[in-house]
């Protein structure tokens, strides 16, 4: 992984555990994702593995460097990953389900 800076994403992990990732299932392979952090939901449908529980935790988050958040998959994730901005609607709601402050900048 390189190094992004002052990337609130990388001690914060709270839309990993908030929402579970669906997408169609055919884009983990085109994104060259491993296949053991997929799982299917119907025949078109799969999600990152751990997000389809009722306290979801996606399988490609863990501790990177420094004992910072870290996606294991960042170049790989898929769209519904790719989609929330630092500081968006569903960054925020799932920062204030985790008990974190809100971000005073929006990228």
């Amino acid at each position: 992984m390189s190094d992004f800076g002052d990337n609130p994403c990388l001690d914060c992990g709270a839309c990993c555990k908030s929402f579970r990732v669906s997408f169609y299932w055919a884009e983990a392979l085109e994104r060259g994702m491993p296949e053991v952090m997929a799982e299917q939901l119907t025949p078109h449908l799969s999600c990152m593995k751990g997000t389809n529980a009722s306290a979801p935790y996606c399988a490609a988050l863990g501790k990177g460097d420094a004992g910072r958040m870290a996606c294991g998959v960042y170049a790989h994730r898929p769209s519904p990953c790719r989609e929330v901005q630092i500081g968006d609607e569903k960054c925020e709601r799932a920062r204030a389900k985790h008990g974190l402050p809100a971000l005073s900048c929006v990228s």
